[in-house]
């Protein structure tokens, strides 16, 4: 599997932003290759409907049919990259862009929600209970600094997932970090 997926072009990054097909890409990326009947039945949808929409991903090159696990009648289908990423200042140039973006912002918040939604804190024990969670820190920042945070929690993450490689005890954890600059009313109003 290769590492990224550098989107530039908007209608790409609209053709993955589709709540479906964002769903369909996380689960071959974090659970491995999958038929359409398989990840219908993870998502709650018809098998048609998943075959569809991870046709439409195989088309722009996200996923890719797996040939090493041929299922007999039906393909197997695996993603192609770790990551998809854009440059937003790039795609904000364009009316478009600016669409694609945000919309892609809220399927990535929608991501954390269901996740989060489907941690049950019953089913671990007390050490990932201890650890499982957010925080949300209001901060006056300047964008380098926020930048700065962003390239010093990859680099950290890095480090970390090398150092845990191969423990008996990991799991696959989601970790997510964001920023978004406040609207001036809205820290003027102090929310």
């Amino acid at each position: 599997m290769e590492h990224q997926y550098k989107i530039s072009d908007p209608q790409v990054l609209k053709v993955v932003a589709h709540p479906l097909r964002v769903r369909l890409l996380g689960l071959l990326r974090s659970e491995g290759p999958a038929t359409a009947s398989e990840l219908g039945r993870k998502v709650g949808e018809s098998s048609g409907s998943t075959s569809y929409h991870l046709r439409e991903l195989f088309k722009y090159g996200f996923i890719e049919e797996d040939s090493e696990q041929r299922d007999g009648r039906e393909r197997r289908w695996r993603a192609r990259h770790r990551y998809t990423s854009w440059d937003a200042v790039e795609m904000s140039g364009t009316d478009e862009g600016r669409e694609a973006v945000k919309i892609m912002h809220l399927r990535q918040a929608e991501m954390v929600g269901r996740v989060m939604e489907e941690f049950d804190l019953g089913e671990w024990p007390g050490e990932w209970v201890d650890v499982a969670g957010m925080s949300d820190y209001m901060l006056t920042l300047p964008a380098a600094a926020v930048h700065e945070f962003k390239r010093e929690a990859e680099e950290l993450l890095t480090r970390i997932a090398a150092r845990y490689a191969g423990d008996p005890a990991a799991s696959l954890v989601s970790v997510w970090y964001g920023a978004v600059p406040r609207s001036r009313q809205e820290e003027e109003e102090g929310r």
